[in-house]
């Protein structure tokens, strides 16, 4: 497995479960990690590079991205979270966007919008999976040549809001702060079998939800290939699973998303 990363103040980074080393250090002409996302089935082994390898604990860590140009959330993709709000499973899968200016980094902080706007914000920890290719009409066979890695994510939403109408959807779901991206992209071999991956959504240390990949409605790789027919996807996009379920977060309470194989992120809530 192999991580790409970025500083919080911007500096691109490679690494493995041992530490990280500056992307540069193995890929010369690389000053980005969106430079190197249409290889990352070929990225070079951090211990070859002319860089010794740092632990992650000594770096602060930023969103691995400078700028996605789409992000994509996924709804009602469990059914366990589905009943949770009294919601049929849709047919198809239930997409919707989220803002750039959403995004903040490891640690956050996640910052509520004033309570006169929203008393009930919920966290919901997700797979997102990350575009490495332009692609248009791409079949599901196919996907694995077009993903990047996966990244966990932490998704908010003002569920107030969208209680009062669901046409509301994109103004609970787009406060700044309301995407918490990273640590890294993990990149792991093609064709890596997701299935038993489990996804937690974690709240002052306790599990709050949880479930695995195989009991989504549509698979991360169908719903590549089903985005793709509506819309080409670039490098750098970013289409956030679903989550197996949300919980209320107040100002004070640490959250985390927890996957198997892909890593965790966490962050602080403040107002």
């Amino acid at each position: 497995m192999r991580y790409l990363s970025r500083t919080q103040s911007g500096v691109p980074l490679l690494g493995d479960k041992t530490g990280f080393i500056p992307l540069s250090a193995a890929i010369p002409e690389a000053e980005t990690v969106d430079d190197v996302l249409a290889r990352t089935g070929s990225l070079p082994d951090p211990a070859t590079a002319t860089a010794d390898r740092r632990p992650a604990d000594q770096f602060t860590f930023g969103p691995p991205l400078t700028a996605p140009s789409k992000l994509l959330g996924i709804g009602l993709n469990y059914g366990d979270h589905a009943a949770d709000l009294d919601e049929d499973a849709p047919e198809e899968p239930a997409s919707f966007f989220k803002p750039a200016t959403a995004v903040t980094g490891p640690s956050g902080p996640i910052r509520l919008p004033p309570s006169e706007i929203s008393e009930r914000v919920t966290a919901e920890a997700e797979l997102a999976v990350v575009i490495g290719r332009n692609c248009r009409n791409i079949e599901v066979s196919a996907v694995d040549e077009v993903i990047a890695g996966y990244v966990p994510v932490l998704d908010m939403t003002a569920e107030d809001v969208l209680r009062r109408n669901p046409r509301f959807l994109t103004r609970a779901k787009s406060f700044d702060t309301f995407l918490v991206l990273g640590p890294h992209i993990a990149v792991p071999e093609p064709g890596v079998d997701l299935t038993e991956v489990e996804v937690r959504t974690v709240v002052n240390g306790e599990v709050k939800a949880r479930n695995t990949v195989e009991n989504m409605h549509f698979q991360p790789r169908e719903l590549v290939a089903f985005h793709s027919r509506m819309m080409t996807l670039e490098p750098g996009d970013i289409i956030s699973t679903g989550t197996p379920g949300a919980h209320v977060i107040r100002p004070g309470d640490y959250v985390t998303a927890s996957i198997d194989l892909v890593g965790s992120v966490s962050a602080n809530v403040v107002r």
